[in-house]
Parts: structure tokens; sequence; C-alpha cells
């Protein structure tokens, strides 16, 4: 692959982990049941990646193999609560409360890692708290969007937390099987709380959980894999900080859901806070969403 088709891979990458917003509101099932069935279809497309792609590293072993289990819990709590802010506020608010998601690893590295935290990371905290204020329509739990702000924003947490136990867990391994695994756990996992409602799907429904299982997770975090083998981390983590750009722009473009001024700034500064920290880190992102 060349670095120009690199930069294209990674660019596709982004916009469908930036569509996963999108097709998650298309869809009139609940939030659990996305959630598996997003799980389900990217399994199979993991596995059909994993039989076509050479190994680029080692298979987990069982201890490992513990790991990714808890860490497909932390994906599947992750996606659960995205797809409930997604529901509950719109594609913009739930997205940009999940784009919060690069202060919590900071503050997360210093705490569980005993990494000495510099100024300018927490001044991009500061900046990402100021953004989510700008975002936040009304301080009350009870409104629609407020609520929906607060669980995209658990949902950056939960994928902070991920992060970090994949920094943990993951090295040396092969990163489709580790994504292979991980979705496993979120599969059987939810499975006793979704099989009874999947005969009640709506037919149409099957169409958009295939493309998040599909485009947004197997084949977009193959892109990711395969671009950052000519790609520096820096490169991709600047362009993965476009993803919430790119959500936002289709849910206006689909549901006019049109942002507000203040959004708008609110969001600019999340997103500029992720670009720079990203930058410091120097460290690729760990596709999720």
């Amino acid at each position: 692959m060349t670095p120009r088709n690199a930069l294209l891979a990674i660019h596709l990458g982004a916009l469908m982990f930036g569509l996963s917003g999108v097709l998650g509101k298309l869809a009139d099932s609940t939030p659990l049941i996305i959630t598996f069935g997003r799980a389900f279809f990217a399994v199979l497309a993991l596995l059909l990646v994993a039989r076509l792609l050479p190994a680029s590293g080692a298979r987990p072993d069982w201890r490992q193999r513990c790991g990714l289990a808890f860490g497909g819990l932390l994906l599947g709590a992750h996606w659960l609560t995205f797809f409930v802010a997604v529901k509950i506020a719109g594609v913009g608010i739930a997205t940009l409360g999940f784009a919060s998601f690069p202060a919590f690893t900071v503050l997360l590295e210093g705490l569980l890692f005993r990494e000495r935290t510099r100024v300018v990371e927490f001044a991009m905290v500061a900046l990402v708290c100021t953004g989510l204020l700008l975002v936040t329509p009304q301080f009350d739990l009870a409104s629609g969007p407020t609520a929906g702000l607060f669980y995209g924003v658990l949902s950056g947490l939960l994928f902070a937390l991920l992060s970090l136990l994949n920094r943990a867990v993951t090295r040396g391994l092969d990163p489709v099987r580790a994504a292979l695994w991980q979705n496993l756990a979120i599969l059987v996992g939810l499975l006793p709380f979704s099989w009874a409602a999947v005969p009640a799907v709506p037919a149409q429904d099957w169409l958009w959980l295939a493309l998040l299982g599909v485009l947004c997770t197997g084949l977009a975090h193959s892109l990711f894999v395969a671009s950052l083998r000519v790609l520096k981390a820096r490169t991709t983590s600047v362009i993965f900080a476009l993803e919430p750009v790119y959500g936002i722009a289709f849910a206006w473009w689909l549901f006019d859901e049109q942002p507000t001024l203040r959004m708008l700034l609110g969001g600019t500064l999340i997103i500029v806070a992720s670009i720079v920290t990203s930058r410091l880190k120097s460290a690729p992102p760990n596709p999720a969403t």
C-alpha cells in the first residue's frame, strides 16, 4: 500500500466509524439489540478478514484471551451507552460526548500507569470540559439532550478504559484477531438478554446492523490496521479525531440535526483538544465506535 492509498484508507475508515451513530439512529431497534447485531456481523466480517489476511502478530494465550474478553465487555458497554445517547439526544451530541475520551485517557493514564501528566495535557482536559459545557443544552438530566450528552460522555469514559486495557493486553497480538475475540465476547455476553427479541427485529434493521458490523467495524478496523503499516501513528490519530466531524455532517444532512453556534464552538474545542492530545501521546487510537 502506497502512502497515498494509506491516507485514503484511513480517511475512509474514519468516515465509516463516524457513520456508526447515523446507522444506529436509522435502526428502530433498541440500543441493546443494535449492539448485539453489530457484534454479530462484526464477528462474521472479522472471521473472513482473519482468514484472508496473514497474521501480523501472535495468537493470544488464555490469559490474554481473558483480558480480551473483559475488553469486549467494555467495548459492548461503550457501544450500548453510545447508542442510548444517539436515541435520546441525536447523533451530533452523542458523538461530541464520546469525543471527550482523550481527556479521560490523559487522566486515567496518570492514575493507573503512574505516568506524569504534563501541564499542556491538563490544559487539553480543561479545553474538553469547556467544550462540553458549551455543548450542554441545559443543566438538567431530565432533559433529553442533556441526558444524551451524559451517556455520550460515559461512552467516552468506557472507550478510554478500553484503550488503556488494550495497551496492556494486546501488545504483540494480531490486531484483527484481537478485535475478533472482543466482538465474540460482546456476542456471548449479550446473547442471554437479546435472543428473545431477535425474531421481532424489523427486516430493514438487519441492513443497518449488517452495515454497522461489516463496514463500521470489520472493514473500518481492517483499513485502520493496513494504513498503520504505512502511516505514522500521529497522522492516523489526527485523522481519526475528525470522526465527530463526519458524524455531525451526516446527521445534519440526513436528519436535519442542525448544530447551534454553541454546539459548533464546543465541538471545535473538543476536536482541537483531541487532535493535540493524540499528537502529544503519538500513539494510534484504538477504533471501536
